[in-house]
């Protein structure tokens, strides 16, 4: 065994081999903090972006040309339509 042993560590009870009590580091709540305030404020971001698909805008010029061709049908109520 040319690595020098065995590295076996005698189980100790604890989960990865830290005390239930344990104090955190100053890294740890800048990370939490961070990471998780950080994917809120993506999520948000993502919610509220613009549309900018090539079907939105396909769909507004076409309305434009029908418009300006006068293509465009308006759908207006009818006095038979009021009474139902």
């Amino acid at each position: 065994m040319a690595s020098g042993g065995s590295h076996y560590n005698e189980p100790s009870g604890y989960l990865f081999g830290e005390k239930a009590g344990r104090v955190k580091e100053d890294w740890e709540n800048l990370f939490m903090y961070g990471m998780f305030g950080g994917m809120a404020f993506a999520t948000v971001l993502l919610l509220y972006k613009p549309d900018t698909s090539v079907q939105t805008w396909a769909l507004v010029e076409a309305k434009k040309k029908l418009e300006a061709e006068g293509g465009l049908p308006k759908y207006e109520k009818s006095s038979n339509e009021a009474l139902l």
